[in-house]
């Protein structure tokens, strides 16, 4: 029940967050809500609460002194992850803060996640749900973006063993009963790949080691999120700005973290997300579904 009880506090919580984006409000004042709220209904963030605009599809995550307000014509991306002891779910959606031009790739990205998660059933193959996917983003005139992904979670591993394509790959691998996945297809006007753009400000731990430098950095980091993505700001929380820099800059240079790019669509065409975390069974369960 532990990955239901994830889905249930993320699905209110994206909610929450959606109402929040709002023309004039700085981004940092939606994550930071999104934050507070995930810590009051008892569950914690599996990565950093993440806001993309237009052209960014994935990995842009305000900081904390930053000043940036969403504008009118804005495509927002926002994808926000739950945990209870290490149970993932993770959900995703598009607001529209345009003119109307803007629904129609919204739409595609929410009905190819519809179609594809029916699919979620033991024995259905990767490639199936990719070839779904890309017939139904296709079909609304976009692009699936092809070099994105959607995932399988595991306890305490938001990126464990296979990816859900969001086109036919011909993978043939078969679905196994209790797998549990985050399923994200993105649509776009441009030519479907991303490019990395500028650092994030998110990291993930690749391994633990003895270190010289940054001992006390890594065992916060270790102490409080395991394997799982967090952002720099947590970490200046603690320690300040000059011993957090520090820090991670170091474990970045002995290559124990790793600090994740923002992906950019590479020809700048608009990116619209829609995402749900599903248990593969014969009638497919999707956690994250208020």
């Amino acid at each position: 029940m532990t990955y239901e009880k994830a889905g249930k506090i993320a699905a209110e919580t994206l909610q929450y967050g959606k109402r929040l984006i709002k023309v004039g409000t700085p981004l940092i004042e939606v994550t930071s809500k999104v934050e507070e709220k995930i810590a009051a209904l008892k569950g914690k963030t599996a990565f950093p609460p993440q806001i993309s605009i237009n052209n960014i599809a994935a990995h842009y995550c305000p900081d904390k002194n930053e000043d940036t307000v969403f504008k009118e014509s804005d495509l927002v991306k926002l994808d926000l992850g739950v945990h209870i002891d290490g149970h993932i779910a993770d959900n995703a959606l598009t607001v529209n803060l345009g003119d109307d031009k803007n629904l129609e790739i919204i739409k595609a990205s929410k009905d190819a996640l519809k179609e594809a998660l029916t699919l979620f059933k033991p024995g259905t193959k990767m490639n199936e749900i990719g070839k779904a996917i890309e017939e139904v983003i296709v079909g609304y005139g976009f692009n699936p973006i092809k070099n994105l992904s959607g995932h399988e979670v595991k306890p305490y591993d938001l990126h464990a063993g296979l990816t859900v394509p969001n086109f036919d790959n011909k993978d043939e691998t078969k679905l196994k009963e209790n797998q549990v996945f985050a399923v994200e297809p993105f649509a776009t006007t441009g030519d479907g790949y991303v490019k990395d753009g500028k650092k994030s400000g998110i990291y993930g731990l690749t391994q633990v080691r003895n270190v010289r430098s940054g001992r006390e950095v890594l065992k916060f980091i270790v102490d409080n999120f395991r394997t799982l993505p967090f952002h720099r700001k947590y970490i200046v929380e603690k320690f300040g700005d000059f011993k957090a820099s520090f820090g991670l800059r170091m474990l970045e240079k002995e290559e124990i973290l790793h600090h994740y790019p923002q992906l950019v669509e590479r020809s700048n065409g608009l990116v619209s997300q829609a995402e749900h975390t599903v248990i593969v069974k014969d009638k497919p369960k999707i956690t994250t579904k208020i």
